[in-house]
């Protein structure tokens, strides 16, 4: 799978909210609409992406129009950290996990681990974090 379907670097200033940090995306969702000679097509009707700054650091997720009009009474916006960061993961960890196996190298480059197993071990202490609150 080619790198830039799943990790982004912005080439000029980002729109999110963390603007002035945000430097590069993690695509951890979207619909996947068809594949052809190692390429992935996708729909962005339903998305989650991962914000970094410069070094790496988690700035929070955005979602889709869609996701958020499924839980518009819970968040203010589309731009979400902390506990409703770790909400909405938890909600659709077994999305996410499919999705970011179609770019396991990938995704092994960042994490060092499979989606799999990095997403099974986050369950409990994402959890844990939202108990805490």
């Amino acid at each position: 799978m080619s790198q830039n379907q799943f990790i982004r670097k912005y080439k000029r200033i980002s729109k999110s909210k963390w603007s002035s940090q945000d430097k590069s995306t993690i695509l951890l969702l979207a619909d996947v609409t068809g594949t052809a000679e190692n390429e992935v097509a996708f729909g962005f009707s339903k998305y989650i992406y991962l914000h970094r700054d410069d070094v790496g650091k988690v700035l929070g997720i955005s979602i889709s129009k869609s996701i958020f009009d499924s839980y518009s009474t819970q968040f203010e916006d589309r731009y979400l950290e902390d506990e409703d960061m770790l909400t909405v993961m938890l909600i659709y960890i077994d999305e996410i996990i499919e999705f970011c196996e179609l770019f396991t190298d990938d995704f092994e480059s960042v994490f060092m681990l499979s989606p799999r197993v990095y997403f099974e071990a986050a369950i409990a202490q994402w959890c844990e974090k939202i108990e805490k609150t």
